[in-house]
């Protein structure tokens, strides 16, 4: 199964799923996109752009480099301590999940905000080894 093949069915398995993406974190190409709505290339490069830097931005790789510090840990291994974010907008969720096998890989989910959170999160979580298996 593709990555866009996979991409389409576990959208459909997120509740109210408006849109799901798929991006490398380390050089911050989105790999796949699906989503009900026509959007401007430079939006869809943005949200891309915007995943890695949530996930590896210099910031975020401090605070994990400080982390591993206060726990006598070697900064040299690719353990990463942000595995899930959620951010809610005014009318939108999105959940952002990375990767299990492939830390560098990062599935977003874009959906209502009427969708429950929840059930939102689970299902995401659960499509993850799907879409992993995709690559």
């Amino acid at each position: 199964m593709t990555i866009n093949t996979a991409l389409n069915k576990v959208a459909a398995s997120v509740p109210e799923c408006l849109a799901a993406g798929y991006v490398d974190t380390a050089s911050g190409m989105l790999l796949a996109i699906k989503t009900v709505d026509s959007h401007p290339r430079e939006v869809i490069d943005l949200v891309a752009a915007a995943t890695a830097d949530l996930f590896n931005g210099p910031n975020v790789s401090l605070i994990e480099r400080m982390f591993k510090k206060s726990r006598g840990l070697q900064d040299n291994d690719d353990h990463h301590y942000f595995q899930e974010i959620i951010v809610n907008s005014d009318n939108l969720i999105h959940v952002f999940l990375r990767g299990k096998t492939q830390p560098d890989y990062v599935a977003v989910f874009v959906c209502r905000r009427t969708a429950n959170l929840g059930m939102a999160l689970t299902k995401a979580r659960i499509a993850m080894p799907e879409l992993e298996a995709a690559l």
